[in-house]
């Protein structure tokens, strides 16, 4: 039924991952997190912060700074390279996205209580036939997707832990961002708040 709500191209695939799964992820991000530490980016040219913390796992990570939003190989405070994908989130990739090439990023944010994602697309990428796949772990959040402008009306959607969502085809260029987390609606995170995890195809295949 929610499919058929959402826009085309949107496939949304609530509690996918069991707790088991669930668990095993937020361990292997943690690893991820000792190796390649969480940072606060800053908007381009202002220097605001972000409302979210971040990371990247992979041959390449994406970042924003003061000279703008990039994928690059090193993270920006260690000078180290990024760690690899974990081997169940390329397994869902390869039965999920339905594409010849593995994913090369996986941004991993990190939203505490009050952070939000304002609208935005996905556009920093030269490989556009590839889905972006999000898994969401930890607190519920409301999604809110669009289309590809950005004044367009919207859909707000609310995302669980467990759930994944794929965007491809006509929305994978959708405006898309997090409006408010609900906290204390998980026990999957020590301390609250919410992880999510965005595969992402850079180059070309």
């Amino acid at each position: 039924m929610v499919d058929k709500a959402l826009p085309a191209g949107v496939r949304y695939l609530p509690r996918f991952l069991d707790a088991q799964a669930q668990r095993d992820l937020v361990a292997l991000i943690r690893d991820i997190c000792r190796d390649a530490p969480l940072f606060t980016p800053v908007m381009p040219r202002t220097g605001k912060p972000f409302s979210v913390r971040m990371t990247n796992c992979g041959p390449l990570g994406w970042v924003s700074d003061r000279d703008g939003y990039r994928y690059q190989a090193l993270h920006p405070q260690t000078g180290r390279p990024w760690p690899p994908i974990p081997a169940p989130l390329l397994d869902l990739w390869s039965g999920l996205a339905d594409f010849p090439a593995p994913p090369e990023a996986c941004l991993i944010n990190w939203y505490g209580e009050g952070a939000r994602m304002g609208l935005h697309k996905d556009s920093d990428e030269a490989e556009f036939a590839a889905p972006v796949l999000s898994v969401s772990l930890g607190d519920d959040a409301r999604f809110r997707i669009g289309g590809v402008e950005r004044k367009g009306p919207t859909l707000p959607l609310r995302l669980m832990s467990g759930d994944v969502l794929l965007m491809g085809n006509e929305s994978r260029l959708a405006f898309h961002g997090i409006d408010r987390l609900y906290p204390g609606t998980s026990t999957l995170l020590d301390h609250g708040g919410r992880i999510n995890l965005t595969l992402r195809r850079v180059n070309p295949a």
